[in-house]
């Protein structure tokens, strides 16, 4: 009888043969096995085989039900270990070291893609290309004379007194569209691939802050930095413990206590002399807390815990049409896509060409607050974020430090400082 148990079929050894990198021999074989049981029941068999084989991405969609693997976090469990199914597949068959569904785009004739949300989901790993994170052009910055700069630095506004509105979870609008549009072609300020710089008609009218042919233009190029984030933990408005700086494309915040994974910034270390009763009870609540991704120059946050997270994203709003300082809320189970850098980009050079203070006001929205448990806001008892019992502060530093360099190159404001400023 035991031998009858652990009898392996031709098929899943085929299919076996043609896996990807060195994982789990044992969890690998279930999760085939798995697929081989159901696609024999839709007649898809054949085609799996052809696709794998031949490595064709012109091969037909090869679905499962989506009732199989939908449960109330949207996963498919083999063995114990859960995950979305086509990502299980690409990872099999294509791409081992892939993370999570955020990595793939479907091919153009998917019928059944995952982001689809239909009653069947392809699995077929070619019908789904991994993410690239896209070269972002430089930026054409002009070179100000003293004159032409701030004497002072304008007022940031960073939103922290303000009382901001609030929306929920954005229903159904899929994670992978987007209501901000990149132009196809580069905004002024932008230099092409081929290195000549783009300009349309509208900007030769030299309008005010506009450069103009007299002024010394140079490229200023985006640059990834090593730790692609530093989170900053607070409760109510004082900081506790020191930065995290996150270096991983996937990292979670939660309530925890490992005090040495560089994938994770456990809260449950830090202490704190003044922490009320109230604090306290709202720590116990985070739980599993936030996941943080950094996929193809687009930052992601999925809420893991079971109380919602609140964000405030300069960037999303802009998407979504929002105030600036609109608190998002994101139940637990969602994800949103809370900064994108080519956005950021289309945004840094449309400022460029209207002055330093435009530039400079960017500064926030490289800035991403997040409260946990307990929101914030016009529609909440707490209003602004200091008044919330347990908060983080995300910094991009690929954004801040491209701006920054750009700030440079325009030139530096002639603040005057004396004993008495």
């Amino acid at each position: 009888m035991s031998s009858l148990l652990t009898f392996t079929p031709p098929i899943v050894k085929e299919l076996l043969g043609w896996r990807k990198g060195d994982g789990e021999d044992k969890w690998s074989e279930k999760a085939v096995k798995s697929l081989v049981k159901k696609l024999r029941r839709t007649g898809c068999l054949d085609e799996l085989k052809k696709s794998i084989t031949n490595q064709d991405p012109t091969t037909k969609c090869i679905t499962i039900p989506s009732a199989d693997y939908r449960s109330l976090d949207g996963r498919l469990q083999v063995a114990h270990r859960k995950g979305q199914p086509h990502v299980i597949y690409a990872r099999l068959w294509r791409w081992p070291d892939l993370q999570n569904y955020h990595e793939l785009r479907a091919i153009d004739n998917c019928e059944f893609a995952f982001t689809l949300k239909r009653d069947e989901v392809c699995v077929n790993p070619y019908h789904y290309n991994r993410v690239e994170t896209p070269v972002l052009p430089a930026v054409l910055v002009p070179r100000y004379s003293g004159e032409e700069i701030p004497a002072e630095l304008p007022p940031l506004e960073d939103y922290t007194n303000t009382v901001p509105e609030n929306t929920d979870f954005p229903a159904g609008i899929n994670p992978h569209e987007q209501a901000f549009k990149i132009p196809d072609t580069p905004p002024p300020g932008y230099m092409s691939e081929e290195g000549d710089s783009v300009a349309d008609e509208s900007a030769m009218d030299m309008e005010p802050g506009s450069p103009d042919s007299t002024v010394d233009v140079q490229p200023v190029t985006y640059s990834e930095p090593q730790n692609w984030c530093c989170i900053s933990y607070y409760e109510l408005n004082q900081r506790v413990g020191g930065a995290f700086y996150g270096s991983k494309p996937s990292l979670t915040v939660d309530g925890f206590t490992d005090p040495s994974n560089s994938e994770r910034y456990c809260l449950g270390l830090l202490s704190n002399i003044n922490r009320t009763q109230q604090v306290e009870n709202t720590r116990r609540h985070i739980g599993k807390g936030v996941r943080l991704y950094y996929i193809g120059g687009e930052v992601f946050a999925e809420c893991l815990s079971e109380s919602a997270v609140f964000v405030q994203s300069p960037n999303c709003n802009q998407r979504y049409g929002w105030h600036p300082a609109t608190v998002c809320k994101i139940p637990p189970g969602c994800n949103l896509k809370i900064f994108n850098n080519q956005e950021f980009a289309a945004l840094l050079a449309q400022s460029v060409n209207q002055g330093f203070e435009a530039v400079y006001q960017l500064t926030r929205m490289c800035t991403i607050r997040m409260s946990f448990v307990k929101g914030w806001g016009a529609e909440y008892r707490r209003q602004t974020v200091t008044s919330t019992p347990c908060w983080i502060e995300i910094h991009l530093n690929g954004p801040l430090q491209w701006l920054d360099k750009v700030l440079t190159q325009m030139g530096s404001p002639r603040l005057p400082c004396s004993s008495m400023s």
